[in-house]
């Protein structure tokens, strides 16, 4: 029952981060244009109030009309919508799921004692750890060196350098899915934290000040501004992530930190393709194919690099039966598939239990090779090919 409610409770805090995270990432993604594509004001009016820009746009069936104001309005509205909520739900059902899927069990989850052989209580604390510690050296890039000359540049060149060590460190601590995970789970609270700690505070001390009719200081928009590219530019690298645990071949793979990596370069290139192409339409910048040339071009090197190596002949029986793969079964499978703990609610101590899973079992442990969890148990390659050949000739148990 514990395993069957951990299910449910995985699957619907799932969907919730999934929801939120949409939420977050398409309003992200929609400022980060429109601040792209906004032009001069032609009308009077709206320069003698104060605005920067403008934008026309069309969409279901209306004509929308959104201008920005370069530090505040003339007069505050009555109903003024802000833009947090989503990025705090999408961190706290992040962690949430974090817990439910790593933190409850880092023995079999953060742990693979071939990389780390340490305590889980020390696991967890190291994981934890690494969500605090980023946002710490991060921010304090930021406050030194995010105002200084040529300091979007600067803060942009260490933050590469402080993920590039992070990815390195935990690829080295911890099972190589959840050092992908982890990574991904220090950006996206750095992400976060530049909105509760940063965007929003700095909102709220502007419309402080035009409700007491002081003047607004524009650094608080400058910095929101700074903070909020930042983030756009970390939601690719994220996704891929968060993406990564259903592939094993990127978190596999004996130089994990350098996938990780590249793929994250990848992702922050191409978005920057996507951030400059705005410019380029208005005349503002040159056309940003080089970003997503670099970007495709990392991507291609890694699937070059990655491709499977050839694999040795295995000798495989002529018909196997369940009599040849039950000692397999378990050695491999039944410490967490068995009476004792039935993982995700399959249990494969039994004939029949096996039949009944015979397609995950063989998506599991042939076709991706994710099972046996960091391969645990030691399954080795000839077991996998009886696996597949009982698989493929009928998954037969009598």
């Amino acid at each position: 029952m514990e395993s069957y409610l951990f299910d449910w409770a995985n699957l619907l805090v799932r969907w919730l981060h999934v929801i939120v995270a949409i939420a977050w990432i398409g309003s992200s993604f929609y400022f980060v244009f429109l601040d792209s594509s906004l032009t001069p004001p032609e009308d009077e009016q709206l320069k003698r109030d104060g605005v920067s820009g403008e934008l026309w746009a069309v969409h279901g069936g209306g004509f929308y009309h959104p201008v920005k104001f370069a530090v505040s309005p003339p007069k505050l509205p009555e109903h003024l919508h802000w833009f947090y909520w989503e990025s705090y739900s999408t961190w706290l059902s992040g962690f949430a799921l974090f817990l439910i899927s790593y933190l409850w069990s880092p023995s079999v989850y953060l742990i693979d004692p071939n990389v780390m052989a340490w305590s889980p209580a020390g696991a967890i604390a190291a994981a934890l750890g690494y969500l605090v510690a980023f946002w710490l050296l991060y921010d304090a890039i930021c406050r030194t060196l995010g105002q200084s000359k040529n300091g979007d540049a600067k803060v942009g060149a260490l933050v590469l350098l402080l993920v590039c060590v992070a990815a390195y460190a935990a690829t080295h601590m911890f099972a190589g899915r959840a050092a992908f995970l982890i990574v991904g789970a220090m950006i996206a609270t750095a992400m976060s934290a530049n909105v509760f700690f940063w965007i929003i505070p700095g909102q709220r001390t502007v419309v402080a000040d035009l409700k007491a009719g002081r003047p607004v200081d524009p650094i608080h928009g400058k910095r929101g501004k700074q903070r909020s590219v930042h983030n756009t530019y970390f939601t690719l690298p994220v996704l891929f992530a968060m993406l990564s645990n259903h592939y094993s071949f990127t978190y596999s793979h004996p130089q994990n930190w350098l996938v990780l990596i590249g793929m994250m370069f990848a992702g922050a290139a191409i978005r920057q393709f996507f951030v400059l192409r705005h410019g380029f339409k208005l005349g503002r910048n040159g056309h940003p194919w080089p970003y997503a040339a670099v970007g495709s071009a990392v991507l291609m090197a890694l699937i070059v690099w990655l491709k499977p190596a050839p694999v040795q002949a295995v000798v495989v029986p002529d018909v196997v039966g369940y009599a040849q793969l039950q000692p397999v079964v378990e050695q491999r499978c039944v410490m967490c598939h068995g009476e004792a703990l039935q993982s995700k609610g399959i249990r494969l101590d039994s004939a029949e239990g096996l039949k009944q899973h015979a397609q995950a079992v063989y998506q599991q442990v042939v076709v991706t090779k994710i099972m046996p969890l960091n391969n645990a148990t030691g399954i080795t390659e000839a077991e996998r090919a009886v696996f597949a050949k009982w698989f493929t000739d009928g998954a037969k148990i009598d």
